[in-house]
């Protein structure tokens, strides 16, 4: 992998672009409760939303009223938002009318990208063929015989990081805790150098961030910087692994025939993608079953009585975090869809965390409750093919935590309301202060 093609494209990025997420960063602070504005003022593409965590009342408004909901701003054009359980299900089988490509999150309009060649391609951002293809030459790292493999390294540092955990004193859970291990696990998947394993969350927390003063980047040139590294880092690691390979990530890609030959930002793409996948969704669900078992108390205490009911627990903190609120598809055609003209290069958002808490089909959606019966039915990783492949290690991931945690642990009190993540395509936490109780 040669990283000259990649690291020239990234060092000629435009400084003074505007993404769709900075627009929406500028016009969305300081917006009034959803009962407050007009249906056609409601935009659930803001970050402000989820950073104050008032996105619910949107949603609800958008589902009962617009399901089919129509935006319009500079930086995207012309785009949908999709809120309603079934109709998100009809739009992820109809690649055809409905794609994936060219990006999975709200971005620039079709006629105003760059060439292919110019930008950062994954292969979630691909429709059949290429999309089967490509995750074929990954998914046995994630397959149920390997993750049979892998489960007693990821209890064995789970049980590492929570041994050294301060009892009586306050700490931060995001960090200590939900970092540490996606970051440890992410590590593992690649065969990445141990002690730079901590980069890897830095590139994921990078790729999405929007910036902003303080933020978690402060500027384009910062993003790019960033992103050169990750592309000289992994370029050796490709280069090492080229014919020589092992069972992980970089391996697999290096030398699959489906990916070996493509290009340098495709090959950064897919690795991003992996890296992201890997860290936003498990770290996130990780910090969001302590905040929500502490919100919804009553639950705690009934899985604390009862610790057979960790697995239905597991789906349903996922059905009520849904770390990744959306993502995009884009119309192949003119449609018609539920009244709605959609027309050929919109961008469609499927918000999933807003199926998630579809009354339509879950009861009383907004609390937890894990003797959910239907609570795997969520659409948190996505349906159909392009379905999220790392599932299964993000749900033995939480399942372990939680095994390990009710084993040694009275109680794990969270002291304060987190800090979240300020993205509307990450639901996360950037802190969380919590207290243990040994037993």
């Amino acid at each position: 992998m040669s990283d000259t093609r990649a690291t020239k494209t990234l060092s000629e990025f435009d400084p003074d672009f505007r993404t769709p997420d900075q627009e929406m960063a500028e016009l969305g602070a300081e917006v009034p409760d959803a009962a407050d504005l007009l249906i056609s003022q409601i935009n659930p593409h803001n970050p402000h939303l989820f950073a104050e965590d008032r996105w619910q009342s949107h949603f609800d408004r958008l589902r009962a009223e617009d399901p089919v909901h129509f935006n319009e701003i500079e930086a995207a054009g012309r785009y949908w938002s999709i809120t309603k359980y079934h109709d998100l299900k009809e739009i992820e089988v109809d690649w055809k009318r409905f794609s994936n490509s060219p990006s999975i999150v709200l971005g620039l309009p079709i006629d105003r990208l760059p060439p292919e060649e110019e930008r950062i391609v994954t292969f979630i951002a691909m429709d059949p063929p290429e999309h089967r293809d490509q995750r074929r030459t990954v998914t046995p790292s994630v397959q149920p015989r390997n993750l049979e493999n892998v489960e007693p390294m990821i209890r064995e540092r789970t049980v590492e990081v929570l041994e050294s955990l301060p009892e009586g004193e306050t700490f931060d859970w995001v960090d200590t805790v939900s970092v540490e291990l996606t970051t440890r696990m992410l590590a593992t998947l690649f065969d990445f150098p141990f002690d730079d394993r901590r980069k890897l969350t830095r590139w994921s927390d990078v790729v999405f961030a929007i910036p902003e003063p303080g933020g978690i980047v402060e500027s384009h040139e910062q993003r790019r910087d960033e992103l050169i590294e990750c592309v000289e880092y992994f370029s050796r690691l490709w280069d090492e692994r080229r014919g020589n390979p092992g069972h992980d990530f970089v391996s697999m890609l290096a030398n699959g025939e489906a990916t070996k030959d493509m290009s340098p930002l495709q090959h950064l793409g897919n690795l991003l993608l992996l890296i992201v996948g890997g860290n936003d969704t498990t770290r996130n669900t990780m910090s969001g079953s302590v905040y929500g078992l502490n919100k919804f108390p009553e639950q705690y205490d009934k899985l604390i009585a009862n610790p057979e009911l960790i697995r239905s627990m597991v789906q349903e903190i996922i059905r009520w975090q849904t770390p990744l609120p959306y993502m995009r598809r884009t119309a192949t055609e003119d449609v018609e869809f539920h009244g709605k003209q959609i027309r050929k290069n919109d961008q469609v958002l499927l918000w999933y965390i807003s199926a998630n808490r579809d009354t339509d089909v879950f009861e009383n959606p907004d609390v937890i409750d894990i003797e959910r019966a239907n609570a795997d039915q969520h659409l948190s990783f996505g349906y159909g093919i392009h379905r999220c492949m790392g599932s299964r290690l993000a749900e033995m991931q939480l399942r372990i935590l939680w095994e390990e945690i009710l084993d040694r642990f009275e109680k794990i009190e969270v002291m304060a309301e987190p800090k979240r993540t300020f993205s509307s395509f990450v639901h996360g936490y950037t802190e969380l202060p919590v207290q243990i109780r040994h037993k």
